[in-house]
């Protein structure tokens, strides 16, 4: 009874206006909202790009979210993945997600692309945030390809807050840049299109020293990018913030190679000093369970079964990390691990 109407508060709080506001010392929500959302429509935005709008079956409200959110989407094959919400918060009816196909990745979006129809009823989990945007005067956006994604929102909330904002749109051509056409249509700032084919590869110093001082700098895409605009900001922007979301795995750091027994696969993986436990697990096993690659989701939580653990993650409690990791991010703090897997 009392888990019941914990459960009925947590839904109407969620839907409540108050919610983005209440909930900000909380950047990433630990457990999600879950959803069953139907496909309304399925939209090709550019050749490799699809975005999938989503509505209540019974057409009410959404709960409340704020740019920078994602939502955890469950597909029928039981793969989890995470998209960032792309559409207009203001919009309650529906939520959009836009996804790039890439054959070579996890599976994720090839099954987004090509086994999700207008119509089917996914499961989703969110709206969470781990990206938020704050409230300051000005703002500098970096977007490398789909990177527009959770941006495209944070340039919605500016320009109705009549905030001063430069948006910088990188991709390798003008033909994979999705959103173009709505981000020219928001207006009250200023956006400026750079793709590689005629600009060559973005300089992070160069798009970096267009920030006022003092504005807050958010960056989402490539990884090679984000790192070195976090590297270059400090010394151009040392009165500003950079804010930034990577959608791959991050470079492994301090790394050193063990090996990982898996009981019930009944193999042993060896895991380089500069890859992860996922990475290496995959190889043996690929249809293991993962999302984020950033540990922060727990979709890649495994008991471990011997051996000590180097947590690497924000997710796990205390009491977890006597007993679980996760293989995206933590690593062996010996020479092997033994996981129930």
């Amino acid at each position: 009874m009392v888990a019941g109407g914990a459960r009925a508060y947590s839904r109407v709080f969620a839907a409540s206006s108050a919610a983005p506001y209440l909930s900000r010392s909380k950047p990433v929500r630990r457990k999600g909202f879950d959803l069953d959302l139907v496909v309304s429509s399925i939209t090709r935005e550019v050749e490799d790009v699809v975005s999938f709008t989503l509505r209540r079956p019974d057409g009410g409200a959404l709960p409340a979210w704020i740019p920078g959110a994602h939502l955890d989407v469950f597909l029928p094959s039981g793969i989890q993945r995470q998209y960032s919400l792309c559409g207009d918060p203001a919009d309650r009816s529906c939520y959009r997600v836009a996804v790039r196909r890439i054959d070579g990745g996890g599976g994720g979006s090839v099954a987004m692309h090509s086994e999700v129809a207008e119509g089917d009823v996914l499961t989703f989990r969110g709206p969470r945030n781990a990206f938020t945007f704050i409230d300051v005067e000005s703002y500098l956006l970096i977007a490398g390809g789909i990177g527009i994604t959770p941006i495209l929102p944070m340039v919605r909330e500016a320009a109705r807050r009549g905030a001063d904002w430069t948006l910088v749109y990188t991709g390798r051509s003008r033909a994979t840049m999705p959103f173009v056409a709505e981000l020219d249509a928001i207006g009250g700032g200023r956006l400026e299109l750079r793709p590689d084919d005629e600009y060559g590869p973005p300089e992070a110093a160069e798009l970096v020293r267009r920030a006022k001082p003092g504005a807050a700098i958010y960056v989402c895409g490539p990884p090679a990018l984000i790192d070195a605009a976090r590297a270059v900001q400090p010394g151009l922007n040392p009165t500003g913030s950079l804010h930034s979301e990577r959608f791959s795995a991050p470079p492994v750091v301090g790394g050193r190679p063990f090996d990982v027994h898996l009981a019930r696969a009944g193999v042993t993986v060896t895991v380089g000093a500069d890859e992860s436990a996922l990475a290496a697990i995959r190889r043996a096993v690929p249809a293991v369970r993962y999302s984020c690659q950033q540990g922060f989701c727990g979709s890649c939580k495994h008991r471990v079964l011997d051996g000590g653990v180097e947590h690497r993650d924000t997710k796990l409690r205390p009491a977890e990390r006597e007993t679980d990791m996760l293989i995206c991010v933590s690593r062996a703090a010996g020479d092997s691990l033994t996981l129930d897997l």
